[in-house]
């Protein structure tokens, strides 16, 4: 009679062991991941950077910004060099859709701006307005400060100033240019002693999400230019006289540009100055996962369900009359299991993965060393949870094939359906991914989501309503349930 849980566990591994079949399944699990990564061919044919120009064929990319992250870059920006420390003051009287029909983006924006250079992905801090979230300090691309909400427009105009001091840049906003309200104060890394200083102008292009699928989605786009009339401007720390240069940083577009009358400025431009949320993210390399899970699943009803289709359960739990022991102890073993396969598959599956879409010419959102180990263990740990849920359902069940359509309509239908069905709505689809174990594949989330970028934050374009530890931790609860009444039932029916 068995009673320490260690052999316990041991007995459950020799019986795994033995049958073919089992170890098979879970080989057959890792190599399905690595597979399914080595068959993704896909090439970047066009990709766009919302509101700059679209870049054709192999060699799509981002630019990168301070701390490696992917970015969008784009404005015409008019501007002048600032020596050292100083400031740049100027009142904007109006932010307006240039030419065309409908309406500019809420996120369209325009201001002031100190940039360490006119190159994509350099750093910068801005004081400006948007076309909907009143005025904002930006900076380095993910920082993002609220300041007076409201509209620009000649009867409430806004004053904005930035100051230089050192690596430190302080922004300012005023409704009279009298009394000044400080916005937020940052520091610039590496902020060369020559900065460039001005006023400019951006609205990401208009875009409307037209497919979507399990390996992201796309979008059709038209090109807005947003105009935004400046006066009053002043700039401490240049040379008195100099003249205004322009440049459309970030690749030049149709009817972006500077015009003077006097003392106003009209500059006009189109872009964005925001984080990037397109490109591949790299939990792509891990859609094996969903193969492997099917194979898991079944080895994991059936290391439980064929003792009871053979009698052999009756055995089992004479040699260990603790029979919540004996569920723990199976549990232990398949779920070892199914992680080793899944940790196994999946770190191959990235490397391999990533190293073919990059020469495909595909854009890797870029992510942390952390970052992907918790994306490769996560879809590891998920693997190994469905196994074990696969085990607690065939001890209710006693039936193999129950068990294993009840866990994968449980896991993998919630999530194709959320992504994969054009006419569900997404309210619903939303729902899905919180409600149901599918929440647990939010682990192999590596992108962020920005508020104050519009994007199409959908599981098809890498984004899950839940976070990641807050995604798998939905799928924890309901295989701690099932384990629960797995165990009950066990214990009160006959062999």
């Amino acid at each position: 009679m068995t009673t320490d849980f260690r052999l316990l566990v041991r007995s459950e591994w020799t019986k795994f062991r033995t049958v073919r079949g089992w170890v098979a399944g879970i080989v057959i699990a890792a190599f399905l991941m690595v597979g399914i990564a080595l068959l993704d061919h896909s090439e970047c044919g066009g990709t766009v950077t919302p509101g700059g120009p679209v870049v054709m064929g192999v060699g799509c990319s981002a630019p990168l910004g301070p701390g490696g992250v992917a970015v969008t870059d784009s404005f015409y920006f008019a501007h002048q060099p600032l020596a050292g420390n100083g400031s740049i003051t100027a009142r904007v009287t109006s932010l307006t859709l240039a030419g065309g029909h409908g309406s500019l983006s809420a996120w369209s924006k325009a201001g002031i701006i100190i940039k360490a250079s006119t190159r994509p992905g350099s750093a910068y801090a801005a004081m400006l307005v948007t076309a909907g979230h009143g005025v904002r300090m930006q900076y380095d691309f993910t920082g993002d400060i609220a300041g007076r909400q409201g509209a620009v427009s000649p009867a409430s105009p806004r004053w904005l100033r930035l100051t230089r001091s050192g690596d430190t840049i302080t922004g300012s906003e005023s409704a009279d240019g009298t009394h000044w309200t400080t916005v937020g104060a940052v520091r610039l890394s590496g902020l060369p002693a020559i900065a460039q200083a001005g006023l400019f102008a951006a609205t990401p292009g208009a875009s409307q999400t037209t497919s979507q699928s399990v390996t992201g989605s796309s979008a059709a786009g038209a090109l807005t230019l947003a105009a935004a009339r400046f006066d009053h401007v002043r700039l401490k720390g240049s040379q008195p006289g100099r003249a205004w240069a322009g440049d459309a940083v970030g690749g030049s577009s149709p009817g972006q540009g500077l015009r003077r009358a006097g003392s106003t400025f009209i500059v006009t431009g189109t872009g964005d100055i925001a984080p990037y949320t397109g490109g591949t993210p790299v939990e792509r390399t891990l859609l094996g996962a969903f193969a492997a899970l099917i194979a898991v699943i079944v080895v994991g009803a059936m290391f439980m369900t064929s003792e009871y289709r053979r009698g052999l359960i009756r055995v089992t739990l004479s040699a260990s009359p603790g029979r919540v022991r004996v569920l723990a102890a199976k549990a232990a073993v398949i779920g070892a299991l199914a992680f080793g396969a899944g940790l196994a598959g999946g770190t191959a599956a990235l490397l391999l993965g990533e190293r073919l879409l990059r020469s495909n010419g595909n854009f890797l959102v870029p992510a942390t060393p952390l970052t992907q180990v918790r994306a490769v263990a996560g879809t590891a740990a998920v693997l190994a949870l469905a196994a074990v849920l696969a085990l607690a359902l065939g001890t209710m069940l006693r039936n193999s094939a129950g068990a294993i359509t009840g866990v994968t309509v449980a896991i993998v239908l919630p999530y194709f359906l959320a992504i994969g069905l054009p006419t569900l709505p997404a309210a619903i689809g939303d729902w899905l991914l919180r409600v149901t174990p599918a929440a647990g594949f939010a682990i192999q989330q590596t992108v962020t989501r920005y508020p104050q970028v519009a994007a199409s934050y959908t599981p098809g374009s890498g984004y899950y309503p839940l976070a990641p530890w807050a995604g798998f931790a939905v799928l924890c609860g309901y295989v701690a349930v099932a384990l629960t009444l797995a165990g009950f039932m066990l214990r009160r029916r006959d062999a």
